[in-house]
């Protein structure tokens, strides 16, 4: 009997790091770990700048926004100038902001001098708008992208989707906030307005001259060997901020947390010891609000927490930390707790109603792994075997069909469904504890087998699924399906 590698795994009852960390392995040249970029520049004192909030998209007429990326240089390093790619010239994006059910169209113009492709990541949209990587908008050009929103409120984002040049694109600065608002969330009084704040958490290395540098390959696609598992910054910014403070009164915030980041995951938690009451995932509200101790976002995913500062007292400074990282990765930001004022905000004991899909409707299961090995003579990430091509159909789902799709991994992998979004069914075989919840991302761990289901709805035609480190995704670890 042939065993195959994540099988290996699992009988040694090892994850890649323990692998990774074997001497003379012979699986380690097969599995690639995220690797830090070390910055040149030194490091900058964490807590010494205030947390930016990315300034709101005006619309160009009801309805209507325009995008216009371009070569900017900004202030990221303090004295540094540092040069970025940004929809407006901005690091992030200006945040849109739309309603649920109310056709919103973007015209992106491209000003840069490689083509770009904008994808509207949860977006349930159209073929022709969701950004499929060679449907390119090339320099000096424009396009428009219609989202008709019929969904649900969430905090969405926007980001380049270049086929073979997501990591670096991004990487320079191609992700900004989008937020579809409801009247159904607006009813429940959660924090609004100044205490209610999008959060884009990513890392990133520099450069003595300030610059953002990226370990890609002269003149082709991906990364050098060394960083093919992901590249890590040593650096972490929140809107763009190299480890931010913001002053908060004694009152509920709710916080949009975003993992922007191109390959590393976190897991976040408070200094203070503290709960952070979760009230949405990546599709929006869950059924009720959750107490949790730490909150673990891999890259794409988003969770909406809300923190009531009114535990605290006057002075106090919590910090967001991120469990899964060492050294300065560790911190995120920090919130200093300064003043006293009214807070009429709640947290309902039922926040939404999410039905859950019943697997026993399924129309057919499906196998996607998630797995390295080789192509064009080199080394690179796979799907069923096989790297991106537009020309293959991994899959055909019938409009208006459930489907499970069984996910496996040999290393981490988080895996990002377009269109639709789906719920966490099982996870090695087991049923997740509590209700369901939606979501568009999940984190496929080492060795491990997921179970999602969803139900295509909508639109026909083709879209992807790829794994969101994008270090992988541009190594090929990308599907085309066809809902027909």
């Amino acid at each position: 009997m042939t065993v195959t590698r994540r099988q290996a795994l699992r009988l040694l009852g090892l994850g890649a790091a323990a692998v990774a960390a074997a001497p003379g392995c012979s699986l380690l040249s097969r599995t690639p770990q995220p690797q830090l970029l070390t910055s040149g520049a030194p490091l900058p004192q964490p807590f010494a700048v205030p947390l930016p909030v990315p300034a709101l998209a005006k619309p160009s007429s009801p309805g209507h926004y325009d995008l216009v990326e371009q070569a900017a240089e900004v202030e990221i390093l303090p004295g540094l100038r540092t040069p970025i790619w940004g929809y407006g010239g901005q690091f992030p994006g200006p945040t849109i902001e739309a309603r649920s059910g109310e056709t919103t169209v973007v015209r992106l113009s491209n000003g840069l001098t490689q083509p770009t492709v904008l994808h509207l990541h949860g977006g349930h949209t159209p073929p022709e708008s969701d950004g499929y990587p060679t449907d390119l908008v090339q320099p000096g050009a424009r396009r428009d992208y219609t989202f008709p929103l019929r969904q649900r409120a969430a905090t969405l984002w926007y980001h380049d989707h270049r086929m073979d040049y997501t990591g670096p694109q991004v990487w320079r600065g191609l992700a900004g906030f989008f937020l579809v608002r409801d009247p159904a969330e607006e009813a429940l009084g959660l924090p609004a307005g100044e205490r209610d704040i999008p959060l884009m958490i990513c890392d990133r290395s520099f450069a003595e001259d300030g610059s953002m540098p990226y370990p890609g390959l002269p003149g082709k696609p991906g990364v050098r060997e060394a960083y093919m598992g992901g590249v890590l910054g040593d650096v972490i910014l929140v809107n763009g901020a190299p480890w931010p403070q913001l002053r908060v009164a004694r009152a509920r915030y709710r916080l949009r947390l975003l993992n922007a980041s191109n390959a590393r995951t976190y897991e976040l938690a408070l200094s203070s010891g503290g709960p952070m009451v979760r009230i949405a995932s990546d599709g929006g509200l869950l059924a009720a609000p959750i107490a949790a101790k730490q909150v673990r976002l891999a890259p794409a995913e988003r969770a909406e927490v809300i923190v009531d500062f009114g535990a605290y007292r006057i002075g106090d400074q919590i910090e967001l930390r991120n469990l899964a990282g060492e050294g300065p990765q560790a911190k995120v930001m920090r919130f200093v707790v300064d003043r006293d004022e009214a807070d009429d905000s709640t947290i309902p004991r039922v926040l939404s109603e999410v039905a859950r899909l019943d697997p026993s409707k399924a129309a057919v299961t499906r196998d996607f792994d998630f797995n390295s090995g080789t192509m064009h003579g080199g080394g690179g990430w796979l799907i069923n075997g096989n790297p991106f091509d537009p020309k293959r159909i991994e899959a055909r789902p019938k409009l208006g069909d459930i489907e499970i799709w069984r996910l496996t991994s040999d290393v981490a992998h988080p895996v990002h469904l377009h269109l639709a979004q789906f719920q966490v069914l099982s996870v090695n075989g087991e049923r997740p504890a509590g209700p369901p919840e939606w979501k568009d991302t999940v984190e496929l761990r080492d060795a491990q087998t997921v179970e999602i289901i969803t139900r295509f709805t909508g639109y026909r035609g083709r879209y992807v699924v790829h794994c969101h480190n994008l270090e992988h995704e541009d190594m090929a670890m990308m599907a085309t399906f066809e809902v027909v």
